[in-house]
């Protein structure tokens, strides 16, 4: 029996190798402070403005500096030293919080000062996450890549539940200026997890200089190769439809009567869908035996789009009993977000394992415009629309055309749905 149950418990094999362990652990520290800025810039910017409309427009501040600095940076992972470009863009993600801290307690009312602050650390967040990703392979043997997809992504959700937490806790008592402090000061330890990595210059051949070129080579190596293309349609499709997080505030306030600086309803929609995610990622050890991960995504964005129809019709119905309704949203939620964890590993194992190391980069530049960049799409997208159709058929709607996106990709790509890990192991 406690055997079995090992079997469903996350894989920690990846965590014998020191480098990654470094990593991982900083990761714990750095993840929540990082989260504690997630929360803090949107709440600050609704507090100022009392408009989903303008919290939407953060979306597109993220969104310009993921795509150029995302495809960009994959493109500098390709041809410089990985562990020197990590350096430089988490001293950059310091500066940026410790701004960001430094406008909170001055008590700066400008909201495009914020936004110019906040496109600014997405440039830095850009070029470090697809850097962070590539190294991956020469840290870690290949079959163990899944595993190590699910430990970090653990990480990342466990601090998305604490920051939000913690985040709407603090932000009535204390203000902005500490939840900013706390994220500058965890930041170093990050730095401290990378500054002790071993010199990481890319594998294989590199042709040309990291311009225009180079990442348009990038592109032309993913137009060859539908599978790798279709892992980002389909997530694509889950993010920018699914993900209603710039209406949390208004439906906290509004349908849950939470206060407009946050509070705890607040808190508990932007904690549901990590807390999810970190229980997917502690039963996680079902992922390395996972054949057939194509299919698994596509069931996964399935399982994601009906969460988020349930979230909707939730806060359709809080009229007649808030509470009630509210504690139906954070379960729907974080069942998504369980379902989410599952895809993204998935995803994040085929992209590692059937992609040149001499791509890598690239490959993962896009991959982070499209995991951070269609949360931002759908951010302006969401935002602009509760104004015209209200929060409830926004999310409602939202989950429902995941569900009908996903459903018609698997039928018009369906090599994507017979992928199959083995086969590239035997390669």
């Amino acid at each position: 029996m406690l055997q079995r149950l090992r079997g469903f418990l996350a894989d920690t094999r990846p965590l014998k190798q020191a480098a990654f362990r470094r990593l991982w652990i900083a990761n714990i520290v750095t993840v929540i402070g990082a989260q504690l800025t997630v929360v803090a810039v949107p709440a600050q910017i609704y507090a100022l403005t009392n408009s989903s409309a303008w919290v939407g427009l953060t979306g597109l501040f993220g969104l310009v500096p993921l795509i150029v600095f995302g495809l960009w940076g994959g493109a500098l992972a390709d041809h410089f030293d990985r562990r020197t470009l990590l350096i430089i863009t988490t001293a950059g993600l310091i500066g940026t919080s410790a701004m960001f801290c430094v406008l909170a307690l001055q008590q700066h009312t400008d909201v495009w000062l914020l936004l110019i602050v906040y496109a600014v650390q997405q440039a830095c967040f850009a070029v470090n996450q697809p850097t962070r990703t590539a190294v991956l392979p020469a840290l870690l043997p290949l079959d163990q890549l899944p595993s190590a997809s699910s430990l970090n992504m653990t990480v990342m959700s466990a601090g998305a539940i604490a920051g939000p937490l913690i985040g709407g806790a603090l932000i009535p008592i204390f203000g902005f200026p500490l939840l900013y402090l706390i994220d500058t000061v965890c930041l170093f330890a990050t730095l401290w997890a990378v500054v002790n990595l071993p010199k990481l210059p890319p594998q294989g051949e590199r042709r040309g200089t990291p311009g225009v070129r180079s990442v348009l080579d990038g592109l032309r190596y993913l137009l060859g190769h539908p599978i790798l293309l279709t892992s980002f349609l389909v997530d694509g499709i889950a993010m920018i439809f699914g993900m209603p997080r710039a209406l949390f505030p208004q439906i906290a306030h509004e349908s849950f009567g939470g206060p407009v600086e946050g509070g705890l309803a607040f808190a508990l929609l932007f904690a549901a869908m990590p807390a999810g995610a970190v229980l997917g990622g502690v039963l996680s050890g079902w992922v390395a035996r996972v054949d057939r991960q194509g299919l698994a995504v596509v069931w996964s964005v399935i399982a994601w789009g009906a969460a988020i129809t349930l979230t909707g019709l939730a806060v359709w119905f809080a009229p007649s009993a808030p509470m009630a309704m509210l504690a139906v949203a954070v379960a729907a939620l974080a069942f998504g977000g369980a379902a989410d964890m599952a895809s993204a590993a998935f995803r994040q194992s085929m992209l590692l394992a059937a992609a040149d190391d001499n791509v890598r980069g690239r490959l993962q530049g896009v991959f982070i415009v499209v995991v951070a960049g269609g949360p931002r799409i759908a951010d302006v997208l969401h935002g602009w629309a509760a104004e015209g159709i209200g929060t409830a058929a926004t999310t409602a709607g939202g989950g429902l055309l995941v569900i009908v996106g996903v459903v018609v990709a698997a039928i018009v790509l369906p090599a994507f749905v017979r992928y199959r890990i083995s086969e590239q192991m035997m390669r």
